[in-house]
């Protein structure tokens, strides 16, 4: 039987250490693979610690210039890490918020020119408990943690601020997660695990976000085809006229 290999359309996630540990148990990047079984690939390329600066390197290499393999969808989730403050702890990892907004243009920018067709959906960082970091560093390092907050929640509205308007500008979809997640009271142990890392609760708002944004671009995992038949249409007696139909 000569049947031809169907490609599922792919999803890419492009970010920082939130992207990272989304396939993570209760994960928002594994709730999409979920939503999105038998009719997409989500694939994830997060890391851990890096903001946009340093995810300029990474382009050419994740997002190569061929339309063949481009994905259908990518959403790019940055700026937590460009939001660390100068002066504290984690200020290797600032980058300065015009430098910040001009990454993620550049980003957009080379995705735009790999697929002009392709979904992109720009993800703010998402609120910050500073509370909640300043317990989890002593939780870690006890009375030698830092003494400032090393993010705060003000300077990562900013770069949300910059996020969001530069998707206005570039008519690309967005997702103001910094301001979703305030409008819940309690928001700061709901959906921050350490102040600033996703509890379940909070990827499942990253999750229903992406899954809104898609749907409205048309990326409806309802409306999408399975990628061979679904079990329901194979006939016992004769396989062979589903697969027919479908894969010709």
């Amino acid at each position: 039987m000569d049947v031809k290999t169907k490609m599922r359309p792919q999803i890419l996630l492009f970010g920082d250490s939130i992207t990272e540990q989304s396939f993570r148990s209760g994960g928002w990047g594994a709730a999409l693979a979920d939503t999105y079984s038998r009719k997409a690939d989500v694939i994830v390329r997060g890391y851990g610690g890096y903001n946009t600066r340093w995810a300029l390197f990474l382009l050419h290499h994740i997002f190569a210039m061929d339309n063949r393999s481009a994905p259908v969808a990518t959403t790019i989730f940055f700026g937590a890490n460009d939001a660390a403050l100068p002066g504290r702890n984690s200020e290797r990892q600032n980058v300065p918020v015009e430098e910040y907004r001009d990454n993620l243009k550049k980003i957009v920018q080379h995705l735009q020119a790999i697929s002009p067709t392709m979904i992109i959906a720009l993800i703010t960082p998402p609120p910050i408990d500073e509370k909640g970091r300043m317990e989890f560093a002593r939780s870690l390092y006890g009375e030698n943690t830092m003494k400032l907050p090393e993010r705060t929640n003000e300077a990562a509205g900013v770069y949300a601020k910059q996020c969001i308007e530069l998707a206005k500008d570039m008519g690309i979809n967005s997702i103001d997660l910094w301001s979703k997640m305030q409008e819940t009271d309690g928001w700061q142990k709901t959906f921050l695990s350490d102040g600033l890392h996703l509890t379940p609760e909070g990827n499942a708002v990253v999750h229903k976000e992406v899954v809104r944004v898609f749907s409205e671009a048309g990326l409806s995992a309802e409306d999408m085809p399975y990628d061979f038949p679904h079990h329901s249409i194979i006939d016992g007696k004769n396989p062979e006229k589903a697969f027919r139909v479908q894969c010709s």
